[in-house]
């Protein structure tokens, strides 16, 4: 039996005077899309940290092609989310000192493994081509959304964790983003863990889990 890509077992997590989640097990096959929903206030959003390494967990384990991430110091989880992960944040995180075309690419100047060619094409597939060369300040909530979205790609990821990668666009561009994540999930094998309110976007998944406080259900 070929063994799991994400593997997480018994995950716990709380802050000072707010328990989030505990008894968290969930296992995803590579090329496996699966989706994370509940209730706002849950830790939706602080497990996707948890599995990225980003954030400490009281109990449990988070292992992740073979690395168990969660035993890992400070610059270790960071290379190894350098090479092995794509992160949407919600929040963006773009540079604004840098081109579209540069802070999509900073995956892999990193990596040390400049491409021109493949920046472009995922700038495409999202619906950016033609702006690589402007400044995050000239673009719309939406376009700026899916600028973090070709970052966390560009690089091929093993896995891809999105936090609400459409709250911020259209229905016709959430489509568009969906089919791109989609098919890096489909064409590129990498795993997708998605957490989103939409019922739409959660539907494009292979499993809907629904976060509670004492673990996964469904």
């Amino acid at each position: 039996m070929t063994a799991p890509l994400v593997d997480v077992r018994g995950l716990a997590k709380a802050y000072p005077g707010q328990p989030l989640f505990a008894g968290v097990d969930l296992q995803i096959a590579p090329g496996e899309f699966v989706a994370v929903v509940g209730e706002s206030g849950v830790g939706k959003s602080t497990f996707l940290n948890c599995l990225a390494g980003l954030d400490t967990v009281d109990a449990g384990t988070v292992t992740i092609a073979g690395h168990e991430v969660t035993r890992l110091g400070d610059t270790q989880q960071a290379l190894f989310r350098r090479e092995h992960l794509g992160f949407v944040f919600q929040a963006f995180h773009v540079l604004p000192h840098l081109t579209v075309a540069h802070n999509v690419a900073l995956p892999l100047l990193l990596q040390h493994r400049p491409d021109d060619a493949r920046v472009a094409q995922v700038l495409a597939a999202v619906g950016l081509d033609g702006l690589g060369d402007r400044l995050p300040q000239t673009l719309s909530g939406g376009q700026l959304q899916r600028v973090a979205i070709a970052r966390a790609l560009v690089h091929r990821p093993a896995l891809i964790l999105a936090d609400e990668p459409t709250g911020n666009l259209d229905p016709a561009t959430a489509t568009r983003v969906m089919d791109v994540l989609v098919a890096q999930v489909r064409e590129e094998g990498a795993a997708c863990v998605l957490v989103t309110h939409s019922h739409t976007a959660a539907a494009r998944a292979d499993r809907v889990h629904v976060l509670t406080a004492s673990g996964l259900a469904g």
